[in-house]
């Protein structure tokens, strides 16, 4: 696979350059691992290691990309939380694995383990937030409904964006 390259975009200034622990506690509190990054940064997961253990410079462009990705992911999160917020029961779906996850939410390039942090986030908003995994709720649910909420249904709007 060819890396993507990432040269500093001009203006950027000197000294701001992202550390590697910065790099890899933003991934973690993402719910990213090293290896998705890689290919939604389009580098080979040895450069993202690299990146996180000072082997490199972690140049500004990725330093940009994975701003922007947090940047929507906390807008995400906010639009979450303020569709919960005045529900009498709030309570979210997660999954416990990748398929099951792409199985619900098609077209969605986040692993599942984005969306357990992006619940966690939200579980420190909103109030008595209910948690199930969607294996649990498709057995407990009725037939129709599935157990699906609005936040769910914003899941997957939001997080096609």
């Amino acid at each position: 696979m060819p890396q993507k390259t990432y040269p500093d975009p001009p203006g950027m200034p000197e000294g701001e350059r992202m550390t590697p622990a910065e790099f890899k506690v933003l991934r973690e509190f993402l719910g990213v691992t090293g290896d998705w990054l890689a290919g939604y940064l389009e580098v080979s997961p040895r450069t993202v290691r690299h990146w996180e253990q000072g082997k490199y410079a972690i140049p500004d462009g990725v330093r940009l990309a994975v701003e922007d990705l947090e940047k929507r992911t906390a807008q995400f999160v906010a639009g979450v939380v303020e569709q919960l917020m005045d529900l009498p029961e709030p309570g979210v779906i997660t999954y416990r694995d990748d398929e099951e996850y792409h199985a619900a939410h098609p077209g969605i390039e986040f692993p599942a383990s984005w969306h357990r942090a992006v619940v966690a986030r939200v579980a420190q908003e909103v109030p008595a937030l209910s948690i199930t995994f969607a294996d649990t709720v498709a057995v407990e649910a009725p037939p129709h409904g599935r157990g699906r909420t609005a936040a769910d249904r914003r899941t997957d709007e939001g997080a096609r964006r």
